[in-house]
């Protein structure tokens, strides 16, 4: 199935706007028609919400924007990828394990004040 901006701005969640602006990055590339007006397919909406993904991991708009470049120009890119998302995926267990420690810490300082409270 194919949409123009205003359906698939609605089915993926994302204004017009950031369609737009995604595509002046370079992170999508959507189909023209005959009249030039953009058509999404379902493939968009696959790939778009792998971006929205990366976003959400806080994956650099750079890497992005190159990932996005590696993908559009074939399998021949995949060990490429690859590298990126593992280098993403590195980033990730840091930042996981910074918030395990911090929970522990918070925790802990949890089990103080409720002790403080229960003997008073």
């Amino acid at each position: 199935m194919n949409y123009y901006i205003g359906e698939f701005s609605e089915k993926i969640g994302l204004s017009i706007d950031t369609l737009r602006y995604y595509e002046k990055l370079g992170l999508i590339y959507p189909e023209r028609d005959e009249a030039n007006k953009r058509v999404y397919s379902e493939k968009d909406i696959e790939w778009l919400k792998f971006i929205i993904r990366l976003k959400e991991i806080n994956m650099p708009i750079k890497q992005i924007q190159y990932y996005s470049k590696l993908r559009y120009d074939g399998d021949d890119t995949i060990k490429e990828r690859l590298e990126l998302l593992e280098e993403q995926m590195d980033r990730l267990n840091i930042e996981k394990r910074k918030i395990e420690e911090n929970i522990i810490h918070l925790d802990k300082k949890i089990s103080i004040y409720k002790e403080m409270i229960d003997k008073k």
